[in-house]
């Protein structure tokens, strides 16, 4: 075989030229077997430094291999050596087609390679070609498989395609936008998902669990273009049409697209998540903590930070945002459990009474009630309201703010002397209802949900209702004499004048 040779391009004639000569080469190669050797310039010209001839070389490479494939012009089965089928007792044609097929092995190595080049044109052409290869082998498998017993499908080469589109170095956001529109069809999808969950697995347990951003934005964005069906009616487009048993195929049934689009995010979500997931900001970041907690608690998903996140989200803001109803019938929810271990509730308590303290009255009249059903869920919070002191000990509060970790915030050692200090403010409904720190707490929860939407307007227009009702304070008896006599003070006055 010909040894790998060199071509400079030195001007746009010669790029064109070379052009419509790979296109020659493609169709000197599959009129005759006799210029096999050709392929060689092929490969050649698809290893390029520059754009054009890649360009020319991968759409060289798909028409020459898709042809070869259709063909059936490619080794099928367990491919040997190239070396030893030179010299083993094969035929001419055996020869070729393994010759080919090494070749071909080669293309798409080289294809895969470009899917993480750093022009976006080169990477969309190397895809578009790669999936035509996979459409060529589902309908022409290189596998020798009984295929009555077995479903073709090029399993290893989607594997190898999402492989490189889940980069861990390079954002491929705009590759996968292009990607999509291979995963409409139902086998592709089905594989798809299947070879994310495979890959997330492999590269995170290399990576001891450790957060890999560039990995795990990739990964996140391809399962979020996945659209799935909604019935099994819906299952009609397909990359390879199976010739036997094609209902019994899991990529042609629904509940199984289901099963594995599950599996795939599972096991995505199981791993420590990037704080870019959060760090939005306040009620948006609580409402993706929302998606987390139903897998939690209704999956059985493992996310220990979990609390640990919501913790961090309680900042001023929450209590300015548009979502704030939201945030803390949220915030009720996730921490509605009995189970909670104490020293989680004291710190969200003691966060929420510091926060408290430069809070408007509308946040105020929230924050309170849910201080006092924390308190009433978990009665060993109740430190919190009453800690003795001794005379001579240091009136200073143990409590870290600054600590993220809820476990380290020292809650338990502080107490609420912030409700306390709020039973001043100056507006009447918040100082009542931080009296009620002073007298022991029914075991009936205070229903948030009436106060969770009031607004400051609100709030003024029921306090100007409720001064316009009472009437000016009169005296109890009538004055029957108040005139009598005026003209004798007048006069004495006059007097007096």
């Amino acid at each position: 075989m010909a040894p790998t040779k060199k071509r400079n391009v030195s001007s746009k004639s010669n790029a064109k030229r070379d052009k419509i000569d790979l296109e020659g080469v493609v169709e000197r190669i599959l009129e005759s077997r006799k210029h096999a050797n050709d392929v060689f310039d092929i490969l050649e010209f698809l290893q390029s430094e520059k754009e054009e001839d890649v360009f020319c070389a991968v759409n060289a490479c798909c028409k020459l291999f898709c042809t070869l494939l259709e063909r059936k012009d490619l080794f099928i089965g367990k491919l040997p050596g190239e070396d030893a089928s030179l010299n083993g007792g094969h035929s001419a044609e055996m020869k070729y087609k393994i010759f080919m097929r090494h070749r071909y092995n080669s293309c798409v190595e080289i294809m895969l390679e470009h899917l993480n080049h750093e022009t976006h044109e080169v990477k969309e052409s190397a895809l578009c070609c790669l999936m035509k290869f996979a459409e060529g082998q589902g309908q022409h498998p290189l596998e020798d498989l009984d295929w009555s017993e077995h479903f073709s499908f090029p399993r290893e080469l989607i594997q190898a395609v999402v492989h490189n589109l889940l980069s861990q170095s390079s954002d491929n956001s705009l590759l996968i936008s292009r990607f999509q529109e291979f995963l409409e069809m139902e086998d592709v999808r089905y594989y798809v998902i299947s070879s994310i969950r495979e890959n997330v697995a492999t590269v995170m347990e290399k990576n001891k669990g450790a957060v890999l951003l560039v990995y795990q934005s990739n990964v996140f964005i391809l399962m979020s273009n996945i659209n799935m069906p909604s019935q099994n009616s819906e299952l009609t487009n397909f990359m390879v049409k199976q010739e036997a048993k094609h209902e019994d195929w899991k990529a042609a049934k629904l509940n199984d697209h289901k099963r594995a689009f599950e599996r795939m995010w599972l096991s995505f979500l199981k791993y420590k998540l990037p704080n870019t997931a959060y760090d939005v900001g306040g009620a948006i970041s609580l409402l993706a903590l929302n998606g987390l907690f139903v897998l939690i608690h209704q999956h059985n998903l493992d996310y220990p930070d979990f609390y640990k996140k919501l913790y961090n989200l309680l900042e001023p803001s929450v209590f300015h945002v548009k979502y704030r109803a939201r945030f803390f019938h949220l915030a009720n929810l996730f921490l509605s459990s009995s189970h909670l271990p104490v020293y989680l509730v004291a710190a969200f308590a003691k966060r929420l009474a510091r926060l408290a303290l430069s809070a408007p009255p509308t946040a105020l009249l929230i924050v309170l009630p849910f201080i006092y059903n924390l308190i009433r869920r978990h009665p060993s919070c109740r430190v919190l309201i009453h800690k003795p002191t001794l005379e001579d000990e240091l009136l200073e509060d143990p409590y870290v703010m600054e600590e993220e970790d809820p476990a380290l915030c020292h809650a338990l050692d502080s107490s609420l002397w912030e409700i306390k200090t709020l039973q001043r403010h100056y507006h009447p409904d918040v100082a009542k209802a931080a009296m009620l720190i002073n007298t022991p707490l029914s075991e009936q929860e205070d229903d948030i949900s009436e106060v969770l939407e009031i607004t400051a307007y609100e709030l003024m227009e029921r306090d100007l209702k409720l001064s316009q009702g009472k009437g000016a304070p009169l005296e109890f008896e009538t004055a029957t004499h108040l005139l009598k006599g005026g003209g004798e003070v007048l006069g004495q006055h006059f007097c007096l004048v």
